[in-house]
């Protein structure tokens, strides 16, 4: 849910990467914090465990437009991958206004693609958010390997996409439909709040 501060005149939203281990949920916003110019940007804050490389989310402040004279801006965080780091998952998705779903290409990690996003459906439903709703893209990561290791988008989206949501591919360590998928996501996440919020 996102946060309005009437003091200074903003509105915060909060967008959560969800998916499974190293599918490239934290490469998104590390490529996306070092293409946004400082000024425009917060402190990125990252946690890592020794069991776990990809354990920490981030925090990355994008202003970006306004809505009813109030400045938008983005919060970006990652969530673990792994499935018993589930507690920190939920927290992460604590107030989530959208969720980008970052799924790994590869053909050998499907199932691992549909446990994760069974667990965010999950994870959404147990605080009372309601999965059709919340604003959602998908982005399946790692279309630059080998054509014969991957599925395409169209596959993907086949296995994937039940709710029909915008996919993107991407090769997030290339960049490649890195700032598209965070457009996408930023605009349903903007028209939804527009909805909601007297003008």
């Amino acid at each position: 849910m996102s946060l309005v501060n009437f003091t200074t005149r903003e509105i915060t939203c909060k967008i959560v990467y969800y998916g499974p281990g190293r599918s490239g949920k934290t490469t998104n916003l590390q490529y996306i914090y070092g293409r946004v110019p400082d000024d425009r940007r917060g402190r990125m804050v990252s946690l890592a465990t020794h069991t776990d490389r990809t354990l920490f989310f981030d925090f990355l402040p994008i202003e970006l437009g306004t809505i009813s004279g109030f400045t938008t801006r983005f919060q970006l965080y990652t969530v673990p991958g792994q499935v018993y780091y589930n507690a920190t998952r939920k927290l992460v998705l604590q107030g989530a206004d959208g969720v980008v779903f970052v799924g790994d290409s590869q053909a050998r990690q499907l199932d691992e693609n549909l446990e994760s996003l069974q667990n965010l459906q999950a994870n959404l439903l147990e605080q009372g958010l309601d999965v059709r709703v919340v604003p959602l893209v998908l982005q399946y990561n790692k279309q630059d390997l080998p054509s014969d290791l991957i599925l395409t988008t169209a596959e993907l989206d086949e296995q994937l996409n039940f709710r029909g949501v915008p996919s993107y591919p991407a090769a997030a360590v290339s960049g490649q439909g890195v700032f598209e998928t965070l457009r996408a996501i930023s605009e349903r996440v903007l028209r939804k709040l527009s909805q909601e919020t007297p003008t």
